[in-house]
């Protein structure tokens, strides 16, 4: 997670492979798009740097974090990928809304990664307004979208050395 502290969007690109055979998708929320957006662009830029081609990037939308689970199990399912990264921003309002739509897609995300194997990096940033949001995106925070790329990439890495 990046901090004040420490920018995680600052890695050594010489330990990250190649990634022109990789099949990823990419599913992003439109609630919230001025963020989401951001760090889409963040981890595309990631995925381009590292030789993953256009062709092999599957992009879809779903209207909020809560569907992300769903989107990314369709995904998985419908296509031969190697990993997906799920982008979304889930700010504090005066509600215990916020509560429920982090636990159920933080779980959600994970019960789909486990259950069909499949790598999946977790770029939803829950935040309790939006300027941390913002600091996530490309501020001073760096960009998350950038870090779930790398650590995507790793994970493909991983999975393919083990088969």
């Amino acid at each position: 997670m990046a901090t004040s502290i420490k920018n995680l969007s600052e890695y050594d690109k010489a330990n990250i492979s190649n990634g022109a055979d990789y099949k990823i998708g990419i599913v992003v929320s439109e609630w919230n798009e001025a963020i989401t957006s951001k760090l889409l662009d963040g981890a595309l830029q990631t995925f381009q740097e590292h030789g993953v081609c256009d062709e092999n990037l599957l992009i879809k939308s779903v209207p909020g974090a809560f569907e992300l689970p769903l989107g990314a199990q369709s995904m998985i399912q419908k296509n031969n990928l190697d990993g997906v990264i799920t982008i979304g921003v889930v700010i504090q309002g005066e509600t215990k809304h916020f509560d429920y739509v982090c636990s159920g897609a933080t779980q959600g995300i994970m019960d789909v990664m486990l259950k069909t194997n499949t790598p999946i990096s977790f770029c939803v940033l829950t935040d309790n307004n939006m300027q941390q949001s913002i600091d996530r995106s490309g501020g001073k925070h760096g960009n998350k979208g950038i870090e779930c790329a790398v650590s995507l990439l790793k994970m493909i890495e991983l999975q393919k050395s083990l088969k």
